[in-house]
């Protein structure tokens, strides 16, 4: 190791943009805007060395899409009922 350098190993929070994506048009569309905003976050974090920021809104992102893929999979299996009541 040369004098003056430090190493250090920064561990990178998960983003959660791709599937953010997915459920902005697949699922719920509020809530996976929201979680694309938070996943921006995480990568401006990340990339400032902001572990803290990062992994508190790493953490909402998940939680976020989570929730927007229940949401979805609910709407969607209500379409269903309906649908086959309906018939």
């Amino acid at each position: 190791m040369e004098l003056g350098k430090m190493h250090t190993s920064r561990r990178n929070e998960p983003t959660y943009l791709a599937w953010s994506i997915f459920n902005t048009f697949c699922c719920c569309l509020p809530l996976g805007v929201v979680a694309i905003i938070y996943s921006c976050r995480v990568d401006h974090a990340n990339s400032f060395g902001d572990p803290g920021r990062a992994q508190e809104s790493s953490r909402i992102a998940k939680n976020l899409n989570i929730a927007s893929l229940v949401l979805g999979l609910i709407g969607l299996i209500m379409v269903i009922v309906m649908l086959m009541i309906k018939n």
